[in-house]
């Protein structure tokens, strides 16, 4: 049953493969008698229409390709829910590969799904080179980063302003009081979002006159294993910090965890502040304070401007930034 062909339901329904082409891709130039023909065929057969084979005709495959980190990641599971919702209202089908975050993946998935003959491309990822946008600009479709930024935005971006969400949560740290304030931000890489953190972090020291030190800065993957160890790195120091923020919501779980494992109290001997709010910020005692990403809109909207330029239709902004906020829960000390 599942190689039946086109030729095959032509030569069922007594027309010719055009008619049953027409009857498929809903062409309205077809009798209602033949139309019912054809389709009583194609379902009796069982018959799936090729979206390559079609697209070879129609130079479109309905077809888009999504380049994830970690699908098992639950920020990232979210953004691709909204990705694939948008997607099915404007019936496109979702190719979506996991890349690991590591660089020779990713091109190997950029090739292959170029090699599929998507219509476009969403791409996300921590770190977006000047190689990447090269090839993205080689691609002939159009491409759009998902919660994922190049430094001259020269590729259309969907994300929030990661270095003034930053500021504002160190900025509530700094206004209770607290000086020792550590940062776990991330992979240490050379561009992307951990740097616009690393930033807002710089930015909001700066502002209060304090000092910077490079002992309250952890560079990690985002796993909870890694934010335990980075928790028992800054747990080493002689001054400790008083408050940390996270760079995701899964090492400031780990950060809770490893300060139960000490006895240290949260939040009354220290505050934690995570980034993201996906669903495990309330799974956890005490529940954690985070900044808000809009996480399943970013995978939304960006799936919305990739429509748009994969229908040639307008594009007013091809750079969206989203709203965030903090939500205020039990890892900090603010009233709630």
């Amino acid at each position: 049953m599942s190689n039946i062909t086109i030729y095959d339901v032509a030569r069922e329904a007594g027309v010719s493969m055009a008619t049953v082409s027409r009857v498929v891709n809903g062409n309205p130039n077809v009798k209602p008698v033949t139309r019912k023909k054809v389709l009583d065929v194609i379902e009796r057969l069982g018959y799936r229409p090729n979206a390559v084979a079609r697209g070879l005709a129609s130079k479109k495959t309905t077809t888009v390709g999504v380049i994830i980190p970690d699908i098992s990641h639950v920020f990232y599971a979210e953004l691709a829910r909204g990705i694939e919702d948008i997607a099915t209202m404007y019936k496109y089908n979702i190719i979506l590969s996991n890349s690991d975050q590591t660089r020779e993946r990713e091109f190997h998935l950029i090739n292959t799904m170029l090699g599929k003959q998507v219509d476009g491309l969403i791409f996300i990822s921590e770190n977006v080179t000047d190689t990447h946008v090269d090839e993205f600009k080689r691609a002939r479709i159009p491409v759009v980063l998902a919660s994922s930024i190049d430094k001259k935005h020269e590729i259309p971006s969907v994300t929030i302003d990661y270095r003034q969400a930053t500021f504002d949560a160190i900025t509530n740290f700094i206004g209770k009081g607290h000086k020792r304030i550590a940062m776990l931000k991330g992979p240490d890489t050379t561009a992307g979002i951990s740097e616009r953190k690393m930033e807002g972090y710089q930015d909001a020291l700066k502002a209060a006159n304090i000092p910077f030190d490079e002992n309250l800065v952890i560079s990690s993957e985002y796993a909870h294993e890694d934010g335990l160890e980075a928790f028992e790195e800054l747990w080493k120091l002689d001054e400790r910090p008083t408050a940390i923020f996270c760079a995701s919501d899964e090492l400031a779980l780990a950060c809770i965890n490893a300060a139960y494992d000490h006895g240290v109290d949260v939040p009354n001997d220290i505050e934690v502040i995570g980034f993201n709010d996906t669903k495990l910020a309330k799974m956890i005692r005490p529940t954690l304070t985070t900044v808000v990403q809009p996480t399943y809109d970013i995978g939304a909207v960006a799936m919305r401007l990739l429509t748009k330029y994969m229908n040639n239709e307008e594009v007013e902004d091809d750079t969206i930034v989203l709203p965030h906020h903090i939500i205020f829960r039990g890892s900090t000390r603010d009233e709630k």
